[in-house]
């Protein structure tokens, strides 16, 4: 389907693949559609791509859910998912998931270029990026809780690895926004530069993360990715075995 149709496009050139949300009218708000999109572009992919730039057209990086269409009666809605079996609604809201996890892929970096508002599904979006990029006028908002929701779109578990368990209850419970300064306070933000400044501040990074030897940084992704799953002992021998592979491979003996 065409961007126009699902409110989301791919750009890839060379080793850098751009996601862009382009709905800037209703501030780029989501919708399922836009899920099943970005789920598929983990599946055309190039394999020579490294990093992921997520981005959104216009003032704002997402405002989140689209609550026209959540709000109607047709597919995607609350009132359709609420008819369904439990599983088959589960299921569902997994095959929304997955328009997000697929950037937590351990061969690429993801990066979120945050400018304006990031709202429920807008803030779980850029939590699903490895690293963030924000504007100084960013607004970060959990905002499900102000519609009776959870946020379900794979954001709890990444803001509880940022900004611990209180910060991150205390964010979701009570739907506040927070700026890019107690972003950037608290653990959210890579960056925090004028709102000018971001594509440049994106590109500089991109750069710097493209730098290093591929198979080095993806072993280093799944190293710091899964060292707070592991003891110090299993870290530890997670490095030696990793540093193994590396130095095989140097030296022309990998598999």
């Amino acid at each position: 389907m065409t961007a126009e149709a699902t409110g989301v496009r791919l750009d890839c050139d060379g080793p850098v693949a751009t996601v862009t949300l382009c709905r800037p009218d209703v501030l780029n708000a989501q919708t399922p559609a836009m899920w099943r999109a970005m789920s598929a572009f983990s599946r055309d992919l190039p394999g020579d791509v490294r990093v992921v730039v997520v981005r959104g057209e216009g003032r704002a990086f997402s405002a989140g859910l689209d609550l026209a269409v959540a709000g109607a009666s047709g597919p995607g809605s609350f009132a359709e998912l609420a008819t369904l079996p439990e599983q088959e609604c589960a299921e569902r809201i997994a095959e929304f998931q997955a328009g997000f996890t697929w950037l937590h892929r351990p061969d690429v970096i993801s990066v979120a270029a945050v400018q304006g508002h990031a709202i429920g599904a807008g803030f779980q979006l850029a939590l699903a990026c490895d690293l963030r990029v924000l504007a100084a006028d960013a607004k970060l908002s959990m905002a499900e809780v102000t519609l009776g929701l959870v946020p379900d779109l794979a954001g709890t578990k990444r803001l509880v690895e940022l900004v611990g368990y209180a910060r991150a209850l205390e964010i979701c419970a009570t739907g506040r926004r927070l700026d890019a300064a107690e972003a950037d306070r608290i653990g959210l933000a890579t960056l925090v530069v004028p709102p000018a400044e971001v594509d440049d501040a994106v590109r500089d990074l991109t750069a710097g993360l493209l730098a290093g030897a591929r198979d080095a940084v993806v072993e280093i992704k799944a190293l710091l990715a899964g060292a707070t799953g592991r003891s110090h002992a299993d870290q530890q021998r997670a490095e030696r075995e990793a540093q193994t592979r590396r130095l095989r491979d140097l030296a022309g003996r990998g598999e």
